[in-house]
């Protein structure tokens, strides 16, 4: 029949439709990889959940009194503890120094304070961390012997001070509300400059790869050549007998 091939031909304008809209969404956001297929779910009532911030004033001023009450409070120890000057990780950050989390326990030993003496004195102790340069821990360890140096120890009974109180009166010295005040961690320098020709490092003779290589292969070697000579002085000393 005519008309049945002119159908099967021609098909229904919805499916026409319906298969642009899908190609379309397809191509403009399609799930790379294999991924689950996602199912959004957006019939919540989230116009009760919306939340609002208008308490931001006043949330503000609150922490500033008790940043106040605080401070007050702890007189006059500071609010905060001395931390060490790290290196940030990475090779984009390694250039700059922060505070960092605490001491370590070789830093400790060689500014002569004892571990358990230096949380009661507001000194931050991280023992999980470990110093892989002389440059940190000499840095760290200077901090530290700075900052005994400053600190005044109050007895716990006026009568009856311990060994390292101060006697002095205090209300005679300088009180500092942060330790980050009176010990801040400054930045360093450590941009590219221009040196002097004369100032360069003399080359290394083969090339530095060349010296790496050699260097290694006989750090790798070293015992089998060993071995070698001694057989073979062995087998010379047999020899003459």
């Amino acid at each position: 029949m005519p008309g049945a091939s002119a159908f099967r031909q021609t098909a229904p304008p919805g499916i026409q439709l319906y298969n642009a809209r899908f190609i379309s969404a397809r191509s403009q956001h399609a799930i790379k990889h294999n991924q689950k297929i996602v199912n959004n779910h957006f019939r919540k009532d989230w116009q009760r959940r919306v939340r609002t911030h208008f308490d931001q004033p006043g949330k503000k001023a609150s922490r500033r009194v008790a940043r106040q009450a605080k401070a007050a409070a702890l007189a006059p120890r500071p609010v905060d503890k001395l931390r060490p000057i790290v290196r940030c990780p990475t090779i984009k950050y390694n250039r700059k120094v922060r505070a960092g989390r605490g001491f370590t326990l070789t830093e400790l030993k060689e500014a002569g304070i004892a571990r358990p003496l230096a949380r009661t004195i507001g000194i931050s102790v991280d023992h999980r961390r470990q110093n892989l340069s002389e440059e940190s821990l000499a840095i760290n360890v200077a901090r530290l012997k700075a900052y005994r140096e400053r600190l005044i120890l109050l007895p716990r009974k006026s009568n009856a001070p311990k060994k390292g109180d101060t006697k002095t009166d205090i209300s005679q010295i300088n009180r500092a509300a942060t330790i980050s005040s009176v010990m801040p961690i400054a930045p360093t320098d450590l941009a590219v400059k221009e040196i002097q020709k004369s100032e360069m490092p003399a080359p290394i003779e083969g090339g530095a790869y060349a010296a790496l290589r050699a260097a290694r292969s006989n750090k790798r070697y070293q015992g089998a050549r060993d071995k070698r000579a001694r057989d073979k002085a062995e087998a010379e000393s047999a020899a003459k007998k």
